[in-house]
């Protein structure tokens, strides 16, 4: 191991986030040939890899204070992120066959009364404990307040990616960007959310 790989990974386990984005710009043709082999051919058709590895990173991100790395590499903590995102992927698709339409909500529940409304829940869901519950209202409001600081295309890219489930490659298609710029963009914007949220 290189003198600069293992500083990389002293700053890592010193809880820096930009090393680790670092490291995961690094290993990225290995993160995502180990989520390639074990999405299974009917989860590519519904999930691509790359979406994957967006949502393995941003939940590395925000993990990374409470997770202790130890002497190993992260990239085995990395593939158990995307493990447990594997599989809520197939909860969610595969899953969702066996339910009744008929008793399906949407999201954001009825009492939402906005678009945005299902982007909060989400978005509230992925970053609330059980034991934060009691704070949900107060977290809502927090984060409402802080979707309103993002540019409209910022807040119209999450609602795509989090509320439609659209791969990142048809958002971009939509918003006239490339698909490297729009995971560029939906990264920053998640982080800027994460801020706003700690403060």
């Amino acid at each position: 191991m290189s003198d600069s790989s293992t500083h990389l990974l002293d700053r890592i386990r010193a809880k820096d986030t930009d090393a680790l984005a670092t490291y995961i710009d690094l290993n990225r043709p290995q993160l995502l040939a180990f989520i390639d082999r074990k999405l299974g051919v009917g989860l590519k058709r519904k999930v691509e890899p790359e979406d994957l590895l967006q949502e393995v990173s941003a939940d590395a991100v925000r993990g990374l204070q409470d997770v202790k790395l130890l002497d190993d590499e992260p990239f085995s903590w990395l593939c158990q992120i995307a493990q447990r995102r594997i599989i809520d992927a197939h909860r969610r698709f595969f899953g969702a066959q066996k339910r009744d339409a008929a008793k399906e909500v949407p999201l954001g529940g009825p009492a939402a009364g906005t678009q945005q409304g299902g982007l909060i829940n989400l978005l509230i869901n992925s970053m609330t404990t059980p034991s934060e519950a009691f704070s949900r209202n107060a977290r809502e409001a927090k984060l409402l307040a802080a979707l309103n600081e993002l540019p409209e295309i910022q807040r119209e890219a999450l609602r795509l990616r989090y509320v439609e489930n659209l791969p990142s490659k048809e958002i971009a298609k939509q918003l006239g960007k490339t698909d490297g710029a729009l995971r560029v963009m939906l990264t920053r914007s998640l982080k800027k959310l994460e801020e706003i949220m700690v403060l």
